[in-house]
Parts: C-alpha cells; structure tokens; sequence
C-alpha cells in the first residue's frame, strides 16, 4: 500500500494503512523576533542579540516553505542542460513576514534585491546546473541579507575591560593637558621677567 499525506498549516502527517498508524513530521520554522521598530534602549538591544543569534543559527534551506520560488530556463553557455531545463532559481520573500525583524526592515527596503511593486526581496540564482543546487543559494543569500541587516542595526556595548581602558586614556590625556598647560604658563611668565630686567 501507498502512504497518504495529509498536510496542515504547519503539521504533515504520513499514513501507511499497512501499518494502521500516523508518522508526523514538522517543518522548522524560524525565530520570531521581538515586536521592536528601532533599538534604543539595552533591554531592547539585547532582545534583538539574541533573536539575531537564534536565527544566524537556523538552517537557511528550512527557510524554502517560508518563500515563493519560481523557475525558467538559464540564458547564455553552459551546455544542454542549462538551456533546456529550468534551472534558474529566482526567490522572492515579502519583507512584511512576521519572522523579519521591524528594526531591519528600513534597510532591507533601501537594499538593491528590494522590489517597491511587490514590497519585497527579489532573489535569483544561476550558478549551478542544477536547480535544487539554485534553490539552495538563493536561500542562503536570503538568509545571509536578512543576517547582515538585522546584525547591522544592533550596537555593541563596551565590556567592562574596554570601559575601563577608556577612562585610563582620558586620566592620561589630562594629566598630559595640564603638564602642557603649566609649561605654557611658566614660559608667559619667563617673558615677562626679561622686559623688566631690560
């Protein structure tokens, strides 16, 4: 006998009558961000770090049920296969979906892949011969973009080290401005007992 698949919004299920029993499988989905529009406060900083982190470490090809993809056939040299099968990948991912940061969004929209018509990230590959292969890079750049930006928008603060190196420098620089400040005073002072004596 044959399994069924059964598919929902976000469970699959898999029945083989042979066996009079259900296999589920689930399709990860990526991390939610914070509601955030801009990062202004640590709490707020932190919260982003985190969710940029959780997301730099999910896996790009899960990212396939998440966007619309389209084929057609490569132009230009590269044998047979290219030119009459549709390997060429092209992805396209609203930059409203409610796994994409708000604070990232401002960049993504001045970003060349953005799309104004459509209000989304254009993506197309050609790279290889093989259109899984294209897929493939088209969500790893979707996943790289979207990586970059959200990193981009978030400030480091200094550690406790840095901070302290900080305040070493400026102690030194105005110990260095009152040295200088004093041998300034003492030459003023030099000139103005040579014109007495005279």
């Amino acid at each position: 006998m044959f399994p069924f698949l059964f598919r929902s919004s976000h469970l699959s299920r898999i029945y083989t009558p042979s066996l009079s029993k259900f296999r589920l499988y689930s399709t990860p989905t990526p991390p939610i961000p914070p509601s955030l529009p801009s990062l202004t406060t640590p709490e707020e900083t932190s919260q982003a770090r985190e969710w940029t982190n959780a997301f730099k470490s999910f896996q790009a090809t899960n990212l396939k049920n998440q966007v619309e993809l389209s084929f057609s056939r490569s132009s230009g040299p590269g044998g047979q296969n290219v030119n009459k099968v549709n390997t060429k990948a092209t992805l396209r991912c609203p930059v409203n979906l409610r796994w994409i940061p708000k604070w990232a969004q401002d960049r993504l929209v001045r970003d060349p892949h953005y799309v104004a018509s459509t209000h989304s990230i254009l993506i197309t590959s050609t790279v290889y011969r093989s259109q899984s292969q294209n897929v493939e890079d088209c969500l790893s750049k979707l996943h790289s973009l979207i990586s970059t930006v959200a990193s981009s928008q978030i400030k480091n603060e200094p550690s406790a080290e840095q901070v302290k190196k900080v305040e070493g420098l400026m102690k030194a620089q105005k110990a260095r401005n009152k040295i200088d400040k004093l041998h300034r005073s003492s030459v003023k002072k030099g000139r103005g007992n040579n014109i007495k004596d005279w």
